[in-house]
């Protein structure tokens, strides 16, 4: 992750205190909202994909809710960094997205967040349909949290070189 990026987002991103987090999929959004001091990502909902003006009237309302300052989308990026057919989906989604919601955008890398939380679901026990319900929401909160400890590390490290 560019820290020039992360650092530009979270100047941005101060319109609100929270950030959403949002694990982009082709049948369901994954959401997850930040508390109000940005350290802890909280898996929010799972939105049903319908047709995209009724998905982001959703996020839109979400976002006037919590009085959200910016999105942190995750960006599916191949194991090799690459980028395939879904990353240009999600860049699709978010051109779409900015004049409809003008909220500050930071793409995170998300791969294996899916992968972890079903991990972690399975490791817990979690019945195949329950898992179903919370992979998404979850997936949003990992990579929603990874942002904000990246953001909480970035401002520890310029507190350092202060002293």
């Amino acid at each position: 992750m560019d820290t020039d990026a992360l650092r530009t987002f979270a100047e941005a991103s101060r319109g609100g205190p929270r950030l959403i987090g949002i694990d982009l999929g082709t049948k369901t959004i994954g959401l997850a909202l930040s508390d109000l001091g940005r350290q802890i990502a909280s898996p929010l909902e799972t939105i049903k994909r319908v047709k995209f003006t009724p998905d982001v009237a959703r996020l839109r309302f979400l976002c006037e809710q919590h009085a959200v300052g910016g999105l942190v989308i995750g960006l599916p990026l191949n194991m090799d960094g690459s980028e395939g057919v879904r990353v240009q989906s999600t860049r699709s989604f978010v051109r779409n997205l900015k004049p409809l919601l003008d909220l500050p955008v930071l793409f995170y890398d998300e791969r294996l967040s899916t992968a972890v939380v079903t991990r972690a679901l399975i490791a817990a026990d979690t019945s195949r349909a329950k898992r179903s319900q919370l992979v998404d929401k979850l997936a949003a909160a990992y990579i929603l949290q990874g942002c904000l400890d990246r953001m909480r590390g970035m401002v520890e490290s310029e507190d350092d070189d202060l002293d």
